[in-house]
């Protein structure tokens, strides 16, 4: 979205290390899978304006290792704010009945601005493993 840290820069590193990235693709009835991106992939805009790729190869969840979340805001417990859509929370539900973090990890991309004092989470929210902004060190 034109309003969040534009993930590019993230992903030609991926692909120059040699690292598969997918990419969310949102479903009817509020479901979102996740489809390999190459940079030959041909994308077009789904109903929300954002771009998707047409075809690939698709992925459970559960399978992927890392995870770049978009979001509204967060707080220093790491709870986000999305768009409102709760595509993330029910994808990663699962995430919410685990003791460890295994995978995927949840990384929140976000510029400083977006951080708040205080987020009250639902009880169907799922908490990101960390958060990165443009002056975090990593």
């Amino acid at each position: 979205m034109h309003d969040e840290v534009d993930p590019s820069l993230i992903v030609a590193r991926a692909w120059r290390a040699k690292k598969r990235v997918f990419t969310p693709i949102v479903r009817k009835h509020g479901k979102m899978t996740f489809c390999e991106l190459g940079p030959d992939t041909l994308l077009q805009r789904n109903q929300f304006g954002i771009w998707e790729p047409v075809s690939g190869q698709e992925v459970a969840a559960r399978e992927l290792d890392l995870v770049i979340t978009p979001l509204v805001a967060f707080d220093k417990k790491r709870d986000r704010v999305g768009m409102g859509g709760g595509y993330y929370d029910r994808c990663f539900a699962f995430l919410k009945h685990r003791r460890h973090w295994l995978r995927p990890k949840l990384l929140g991309v976000a510029f400083d601005c977006q951080e708040v004092e205080k987020i009250v989470p639902n009880p169907w929210d799922i908490r990101l493993y960390a958060v990165v902004t443009e002056t975090s060190s990593a």
